[in-house]
């Protein structure tokens, strides 16, 4: 019973009330009927002594004739009283089948409410936090529970857009300095025969703000990715992808054709992570794949390498900003955004991305992109 859904609980929780009402209700009849034909016996039987005296003068056919009358009219009552039982059950079971008929239908309309209350979740769960119930009706449990859900989501959207609107604010306002800092380091390194030691520190100097700059960049990307999209156009997973991996020899490509909608800037952003993360976390003269295909519905990107061991057990941080395995190569030089962004672009297309470990070391990353109608 606890195992059924509450749909059928409610349905059978009616038929049932309806069963044992109806039962109770035939019993009452059947014992109302049954003293009521007791009731008329009992009055035959106080007059008897005077009916006997007049029939005991009466021929000997009449009284046969009396007799079978009287064991005529015990038949019809016990008849009577079996087909009101009988009839009453087949009555009873009838219109029981019907009350868990129209039990299931109203089941389903006092619960339309909670389903409205579940789609919504489901659409939130999918990053539509813009989303409302705003269910009518009368003020009861079911209202007051959708209104406590919207109220919910208004103050989770106020607190996402608070923090979508400061990392692109912070994120604009570093770019600033940073691009003033790279100038200013080229400059000095412009100027004619510079110490070896300028140029080793300006080197270095550079190469800490060209990842600033990709980190900031990521930044960006990121709080992009986490908003509604706005651009659906018809893309080609396979076509962007040739054009991430055009003139690159380090990866192998399978492109078959891959049809999406979604936003052609962010779904490169994705190839060209994907593709980033497996040449830097590779092994020295590793291997790195990369196809494309649709099948059952679905489109889906893979990108794996031959680079060092991964424990399954550190997968899922990987898709956490910021979160970098020490442990493989090229970690130093990322930003910790690659895998995240890739997986949050995915989220906002309806899609999904998993990784998992590649046998013989490495890693396989998969991304799964509903296809275009």
């Amino acid at each position: 019973m606890k195992h059924l859904p509450i749909r059928a609980r409610l349905t059978l929780l009616f038929g049932g009330l309806f069963l044992a009402g109806g039962a109770l209700l035939l019993t009452v009849t059947y014992l109302l009927v049954k003293q009521s034909i007791h009731q008329r016996s009992t009055q035959i039987d106080e007059v008897s002594p005077q009916l006997k005296s007049v029939i005991k003068g009466l021929p000997p056919e009449t009284l046969d004739l009396v007799q079978q009358l009287a064991q005529r009219q015990e038949r019809v009552e016990h008849d009577t009283l079996n087909t009101l039982l009988t009839q009453g059950s087949i009555a009873l079971g009838l219109l029981t089948v019907i009350g868990v008929g129209f039990g299931w239908l109203m089941a389903e309309r006092a619960l339309r409410p909670v389903g409205r209350i579940t789609e919504a979740a489901r659409r939130v769960a999918g990053g539509h936090l813009r989303e409302r119930i705003a269910l009518a009706g009368p003020k009861d449990e079911i209202k007051e529970l959708a209104d406590t859900f919207d109220s919910m989501l208004q103050r989770l959207d106020q607190a996402f857009d608070s923090q979508r609107r400061f990392a692109a604010n912070a994120s604009h306002e570093l770019r600033t300095p940073i691009t003033i800092n790279r100038t200013l380091i080229e400059v000095a390194l412009g100027r004619p025969d510079p110490p070896p030691e300028v140029v080793q520190l300006g080197e270095t100097l550079l190469a800490v703000n060209a990842r600033h700059e990709r980190l900031i960049d990521g930044l960006l990307t990121l709080v992009a990715s986490e908003q509604e999209l706005t651009v659906h156009d018809r893309v080609d997973l396979a076509d962007v992808a040739r054009h991430v991996v055009a003139g690159r020899g380090d990866v192998e490509a399978d492109l078959g054709p891959a049809p999406v909608t979604g936003d052609p800037v962010l779904l490169e952003r994705v190839v060209q992570n994907l593709v980033d993360n497996a040449v830097t976390h590779n092994v020295p003269d590793g291997r790195v794949w990369l196809s494309t295909g649709r099948s059952g519905g679905v489109v889906r990107l893979v990108v794996e390498n031959t680079g060092p061991v991964v424990p399954q057990y550190e997968i899922p941080g990987l898709f956490e900003p910021f979160r970098r395995l020490r442990s493989r190569t090229g970690s130093a030089r990322g930003t910790g955004l690659g895998l995240s962004i890739v997986r949050s672009v995915a989220v906002a297309h309806g899609g999904a991305a998993d990784a998992e470990p590649r046998d013989g070391g490495g890693l396989r990353v998969t991304v799964t992109l509903p296809t275009q109608n």
